[in-house]
């Protein structure tokens, strides 16, 4: 096989390949025909001699049945073996025929070899792995799921084939190698689907504002509202199950799969090289101090705010950690240390923030105190990048910021041995819908309250759409919540579902016990859960379910529609202005819209999924209401180092 391999590896000469194929193909063949043949002769002629004891050879008639029945078996095997050979010979006779042609591409040799590698390797009928196969913890938090696609997963689980199914732990990928859609393509492919949401979310809104407004005489009326809500849903879970399904068909996933792996290890080798200097005593580093006065999530977001500076500066990153409130020996007891060679500052002075381009050794404060504020701040991406991801990733900064807690997140042994234990005791397996309940000190200052029936709402039309085509799934949902009575209470109302979680880990949650290394642990795994569920209902206005949106866009080559928000749309706490440009003109229907031209830059303050956004004009500086398909997303850029040679 490994001959075959290196032929593919080249693209000249495909007869010979062809030829050379066809030969040991046809070699293997007869000689396992031959082999079997000659096994079942030994077999007979063992019986023959053996079987017999001190008896007589026996009778005429005997003698003849027992020839007859060990014929009848040879010639049953021979058919077997020929009709096997007939398969290989078709396959071989096509394989040959687009070698001639040069039509083959390295996919279809490489199914061709591995069906007969399959073929040639012993069957061990032992069980099968579970659903959750693959998914335990290594020595990252953050590994590629291995099916890519809900509707396969949901049609495996059903009982169906899968389309386009692929080897186990890999995903399916479908194209030609060396493929790749346009930009305009994939901008256009994403942002249909979005303004399927978008349109479902103005027409859903305001029918329902009618049904309100009815009287109690109109009950026909209503119901015919109702009817058309329900039909609508239908349709638009039927649009982004085509949609899902284009993606996968369109002949571009296989460099999807490719280009999300070549740019997340392209990050990561630099980061790794920022920080290890070969001359730890003398590079420059910048200090960020871990204890700031926030929960987790925060705390998280302010190490990768620290760590983009460091990259920008192209400074080591020195992580102050020590008498951390969620863990007093610090970071590196529970994380890999963030750099293997280079751990303090060292001897040369410190200076705060800016400093000056020579300093050594500069102090960083916290994002919300920082002046002057640098332009490659979130939202920002690295210019180098930018177009890459512009095409690759719905949401680029999302990617971006990922990128960074991959590389800080590596587990030590003693939290990695803990993460695999927790899914194995939860029981947690695919599909699944991450649910995130905050509640406690949130509600009423930084977030409004959100009944279980408004998540559940999403959580089913995730799974209606998975089902569009008749299939049906395991409904479940991983439930993480800082309140221990949103879990007894799911599981009360919605019994047809499974759900997953640890009402335990919840009440260590709660503002009086959550800084405690046990609160620390159940924090770190229900992060770890909700960012391997297949789609994630939370609010954004907390940071832990950002940082679970974060860490999932690691795992697929673009993850930026598995989620939905009941609040906010994705920010990063300090971040520069989220502008958005007008791609169509809008005129105001009242006094509360936007005058917009095509081109106007709209800094978005939000949206209020209803089919309307609010944000200011950059260009009138009015502000108001405007519909939110008609701007686009600006990816905004900083001209950054590019490590070259890295």
């Amino acid at each position: 096989m490994l001959l075959v391999r290196q032929l593919f590896g080249s693209s000249s000469n495909s007869w010979v390949r062809a030829l050379i194929i066809f030969v040991l193909a046809w070699a293997v063949l007869v000689y396992v025909f031959v082999l079997k043949l000659t096994n079942t002769q030994q077999q007979a002629a063992g019986q023959g001699q053996g079987g017999q004891g001190g008896q007589s050879y026996g009778s005429a008639s005997l003698g003849s049945n027992g020839d007859s029945e060990l014929n009848t078996r040879r010639i049953n095997q021979a058919m077997q073996l020929l009709e096997h050979t007939k398969q290989r010979n078709e396959e071989l006779k096509l394989l040959i025929d687009e070698l001639m042609s040069e039509q083959l591409d390295k996919q279809s040799a490489l199914k061709l070899i591995q069906r007969l590698e399959q073929d040639a390797a012993p069957k061990n009928g032992g069980a099968g792995g579970g659903n959750d196969a693959g998914l335990l913890v290594d020595d990252t938090l953050f590994e590629v799921v291995p099916a890519d696609s809900d509707m396969e997963r949901g049609l495996e689980a059903a009982g169906g084939a899968a389309i386009d199914s692929a080897p186990a732990g890999q995903p399916p990928l479908g194209g030609v190698a060396g493929v790749e859609p346009s930009l305009e393509y994939e901008l256009a492919r994403r942002r249909v689907q979005t303004n399927v949401a978008e349109i479902w979310n103005y027409f859903s809104s305001e029918l329902g504002k009618i049904r309100k407004s009815l009287g109690p005489n109109n009950a026909d009326l209503e119901e015919s509202i109702q009817q058309v809500l329900l039909q609508g849903a239908e349709h638009k879970r039927s649009l982004l199950s085509d949609m899902e399904h284009l993606r996968r068909v369109d002949g571009y996933e296989a460099w999807r799969h490719k280009e999300a792996s070549e740019l997340s290890d392209l990050v990561q080798r630099r980061l790794h090289h920022l920080q290890n200097p070969s001359d730890c005593a003398n590079a420059r580093k910048l200090v960020c101090k871990l204890n700031k006065g926030c929960g987790y999530g925060c705390q998280l977001h302010h190490v990768v705010y620290c760590f983009i500076v460091a990259y920008a500066t192209e400074r080591t990153l020195i992580l102050k950690s020590r008498g951390w409130r969620y863990h007093k020996g610090g970071w590196e007891e529970v994380f890999k240390p963030v750099s293997d060679s280079c751990h303090d500052a060292g001897t040369a002075n410190a200076y705060n923030w800016p400093g000056k381009p020579n300093t050594q050794v500069l102090v960083l404060p916290i994002i919300d105190s920082l002046m002057p504020r640098p332009p490659y701040l979130p939202l920002a991406v690295p210019e180098d990048l930018a177009p890459r991801l512009k095409r690759l990733h719905g949401d680029p900064i999302v990617w971006w910021v990922g990128q960074f807690l991959k590389y800080l997140l590596r587990p030590q042994t003693s939290t990695r041995d803990f993460l695999n234990s927790g899914m194995r005791n939860l029981g947690w397996q695919r599909p699944i819908v991450g649910v995130h309940v905050r509640r406690t000190d949130k509600v009423g200052t930084e977030a409004a309250f959100h009944s279980i029936e408004e998540y559940m709402t999403h959580v089913e039309d995730y799974y209606r759409t998975l089902e569009i085509n008749g299939t049906s799934v395991v409904r479940r949902i991983f439930l993480a919540s800082d309140d221990a009575r949103v879990i007894e209470e799911a599981r009360k109302k919605y019994p047809q579902y499974r759900i997953v979680g640890d009402p335990e880990v919840a009440r260590m949650a709660a503002v009086s016990t959550r800084y405690t290394d046990t609160a620390l642990n159940g924090i770190i795994l229900d992060i770890h859960l909700l960012s391997m569920s297949d789609y994630l209902v939370c609010t954004f206005s907390s940071q832990v379910c950002r940082v679970a949106y974060e860490i999932m866009q690691t795992m697929y080559p673009n993850a930026a529609d598995r989620f939905k928000s009941l609040d906010d749309i994705y920010y990063y706490g300090g971040q520069n202005p989220h502008n958005r440009r007008a791609v169509i003109a809008h005129k105001p229907r009242s006094h509360e819209d936007l005058q917009l031209k095509v081109g106007d830059l709209v800094s978005v303050a939000g949206n209020h999924w209803d089919g309307n956004s609010k944000g200011k004009n950059t260009r009138t500086n009015q502000g108001g209401l405007f519909p939110s398909f008609k701007v686009v997303d600006k990816v905004e850029t900083a001209k950054l180092p590019v490590y070259n040679g890295v």
